[in-house]
């Protein structure tokens, strides 16, 4: 008797999960809040400059990087939806209507610690390299020696998400033998 209690308050005590879960999606609900005002931000700059006429110095690349920089915060913020939406199926329940929706279903769906963490790495190799093509709008480059880091850098990055997306295909080969 005492085996079962125990055994059934462990069982249980995964719900705890639920915390992770929420103050996942309401982080997820608040980097998407903020990006959007980003963008918004960005384009009343872009529209008080066209209407005065004027051309700041920099101001493609402000703008780039406004946008960019939002998108960044989007990305993270598919992070942590993938996250809680990854946590839930795995320790509390699956997500019935996402498994009878005909969209996303299986974009969302978890059935292994492992492939949680495959999905919430990719996005996070995405955020990189997006918070990389941000920090690179605003480098100047003096020497030859730094073009050359940067077509390096370019290349490894090219590299980089080659293997990355093979990776992906050869779990599917290997799922689907």
């Amino acid at each position: 008797m005492l085996e079962t209690l125990f055994e059934g308050a462990i069982w249980r005590s995964r719900f705890v999960v639920l915390l992770a879960v929420i103050f996942g999606l309401i982080g997820a609900f608040v980097l998407f809040i903020v990006a959007s005002i980003d963008i918004l931000e960005v384009a009343i700059y872009t529209y008080k400059t066209i209407v005065s006429h004027s051309h700041p110095d920099h101001f493609h690349e402000n703008i780039v990087a406004g946008i960019i920089g939002a998108v960044d915060l989007y990305l993270i913020a598919i992070v942590m939806f993938i996250f809680a939406f990854g946590l839930y199926e795995l320790f509390i329940s699956d997500i019935d209507e996402a498994q009878n929706s005909d969209k996303g279903g299986n974009i969302l769906a978890v059935t292994s610690l492992d492939m949680l963490k495959d999905k919430i790495a990719k996005v996070i190799v995405m955020v990189l390299v997006v918070n990389f093509f941000q920090r690179i709008l605003h480098t100047e480059f003096h020497t030859p020696l730094e073009m050359l880091y940067f077509a390096l850098s370019i290349t490894a990055l090219s590299v980089g998400l080659y293997f990355l997306s093979m990776v992906g295909k050869k779990k599917k080969t290997e799922e689907k033998l």
